[in-house]
Formats: structure tokens, C-alpha cells, sequence
């Protein structure tokens, strides 16, 4: 899906689904209340959001990923695989499944740690604790009651932070902003913040990141520039090419999740060999991108660069003493 415009604003069209919005707040409320959540035989760190759309979340575990392996630790992934019809527990394999299978943040993921698609939580971190994981990452599932879960880390980006504040359909908020921020442990925020986020977190330790263009970036530099980009803030990345020193000379925005097509392809491939230009899209993008077109295709990767990193491992440190 696109995020809707009026998301970002306290407008009328907004203000008219409020009644709606109550009743979804409500009802995510109840269902996070009475949950009986399956407590895995090892600890669980959420990487999660508030709002609906990419915050940040998957560069968020992969760098998680990489901190445990650092800390002697064997991290597993769970997702459930969004966009994508497995329901699992499916272990992940890059080689043999594709985006309309396991989803495309499930590939990425499973790039850097042995991932698992689930519909069913509990499922996957069974499988996964069977094949030698001792701590699991889950992307996602915030809002997901299914699982217990011994660190929360709530991911916002600085420039969008919360949009206008409301709870679906009036906004972005999967449930209030206090309901949500009351069971964090801490937020990630990332990039700047343009849009106040700090000043409504209260008492939540907040660890600062950003997003840092990989090696392939001087490429970009002073090259003409068509991009295209289905994740949730297509701009950010727009807005990292032009970072780059790209010349963005046409960007293209497709819902989040996109399965392109040939057709897809074939049209942006034709606008940039006739432009003289890169066809550029994000890690994400390029893996639902059809097979036949990916070496036309340049994919500009980001890393996760933490603040204080020693922060989060004041979190992480908690987690071992529990286990």
C-alpha cells in the first residue's frame, strides 16, 4: 500500500475517520490485553514500529544480528514474511525462494542470519530454537501478542516521526502513541529529528541512528539518475541519491511491497538507457525485481550507523543477565 497524503496532517478527511479510528485503537488494545503469549525457551528482541510503513526496521536487525555474533551469540530471525504466501515455519533460502514466496525483507534477511517466515510466531521460534538458535531477532510483530518478548525496540524515523498522530485509518499509529510507547524499552530513532519526536517519548531511553550509503555510492557521484523505489518513504531514498551526488533526473514511487513485472522493468530500463543514466533502486527493491533485469539494475545498499552503540549494549546486557 501508499501511505495516504493526509497521514502527515491533522486534516478534516482525517479527523472524520476518528470514530474508526476508536474502534481500531480498541480493539488492538483488547487484543494485546488478553493474549497469552508463548514465552520461546530463549530471549526475543522485537525490532518494531509504531506507525505503519518502513521506519527503518530491517537495517535495524541486521545490525543486531551482527552485535550478537560479536557477543558469542548464534541469532536467529523471525518474520512473517509480508507480501509473500509462505506461511511456515519456513527457513528461508535466497537460493530457492523469491520475494512472492517469503517476502522481500525475508531475503534480505536471510542474506546475513538463518531467517524464518512465520504466520504463526510461536511456530518459528520453535523451529528456530530446534536448529541451534539461543537468541531470535523479530523483525517485525510489535503489535503481535502471540510471542513474549524480553526487549522491545521501537524504530521511528526522525523526519516523519508519527505523521499526524492518529491511529488507522486517521493516521499512521497501528495503536496510540502512549499505548505503544508504554511497552517499548527503548526507541531507535533514525536520521534526524525534524518532527519532534523526542519531545513526545517521556521517560524512554531513545538510541540514536542513521542510514549510511554503502561502497557502491561513488558510483553515483556526478552519474545522471533514474531511480525507483516500493518501500514505505520512497523519497528517503531519492533523497539519498541526490546525497550521493546523483542527479536524479527522474524518481519513480510504487507501493510498498511491489512485485514488478517485466513490464516494469522494461519501461524504467528504456528511460534510463535513453537518458544516458543508472537505473537505481534500494537492496529491498532489487530483490523483487525480475531475474532477467537485475544486472541492469543498481542497488544502493545502506548500513546502520549507531550514536552510541554502547547504549544498546547496556539493553543487550540485560537481556544475557535474564538468561
Amino acid at each position: 500500500m501508499r501511505a495516504p497524503d493526509f497521514w502527515h496532517d491533522d486534516s478534516l478527511r482525517s479527523r472524520l475517520l476518528a470514530p474508526v479510528s476508536a474502534i481500531y485503537a480498541w480493539a488492538t488494545a483488547r487484543r494485546l490485553a488478553e493474549s497469552n503469549p508463548y514465552r520461546p525457551a530463549v530471549p526475543v528482541i522485537c525490532v518494531g514500529n509504531i506507525v505503519a510503513g518502513g521506519a527503518g526496521k530491517t537495517p535495524v536487525c541486521l545490525s543486531l544480528v551482527e552485535r550478537l555474533r560479536a557477543r558469542g551469540r548464534h541469532p536467529h530471525v523471525l518474520t512473517r514474511g509480508y507480501g509473500g504466501t509462505e506461511a511456515g515455519p519456513r527457513a528461508v533460502d535466497p537460493i530457492r525462494h523469491d520475494a512472492a514466496r517469503v517476502g522481500d525483507e525475508a531475503l534480505l534477511l536471510a542474506d546475513h542470519a538463518p531467517t524464518w517466515v512465520a504466520r504463526w510466531r510461536p511456530d518459528g521460534a520453535m523451529a528456530a530454537v530446534a536448529m541451534g538458535s539461543d537468541i531470535l531477532v523479530m523483525d517485525d510483530g510489535y503489535q503481535n501478542p502471540s510471542i513474549a518478548k524480553d526487549l522491545s525496540l521501537v524504530v521511528v524515523d526522525g523526519g516523519y516521526g508519527f505523521g499526524n498522530g492518529r491511529v488507522i485509518p486517521s493516521g499512521p499509529c497501528r495503536e496510540t502513541i502512549a499505548a505503544g510507547l508504554a511497552r517499548a524499552d527503548a526507541v531507535v530513532l533514525m536520521g534526524e529529528d525534524t518532527s519532534g519526536v523526542v519531545a513526545l517519548l517521556g521517560d524512554v531511553p531513545v538510541l540514536r541512528a542513521r542510514l549510511v550509503p554503502g561502497p557502491e555510492a561513488a558510483s553515483f557521484k556526478g552519474r545522471k539518475v533514474v531511480a525507483f523505489a516500493g518501500i514505505g518513504r520512497p523519497a528517503k531514498f531519492f533523497d539519498t541519491v541526490e546525497a550521493c551526488g546523483g542527479e536524479l533526473i527522474s524518481a519513480h514511487s510504487f507501493p510498498d511491497h511491489h512485485l514488478y513485472t517485466r513490464t516494469d522493468l522494461a519501461e524504467l530500463a528504456e528511460e534510463a538507457d535513453t537518458a544516458g543514466a543508472l537505473l537505481a533502486t534500494t537492496a529491498k527493491d532489487a530483490v523483487r525485481v525480475p531475474s532477467d533485469f537485475r544486472d541492469v539494475v543498481s542497488v544502493l545498499t545502506v548500513t546502520l550507523e549507531w550514536a552510541n552503540p554502547e547504549a544498546l549494549d547496556v539493553l543487550l546486557d540485560r537481556v544475557d543477565s535474564r538468561f
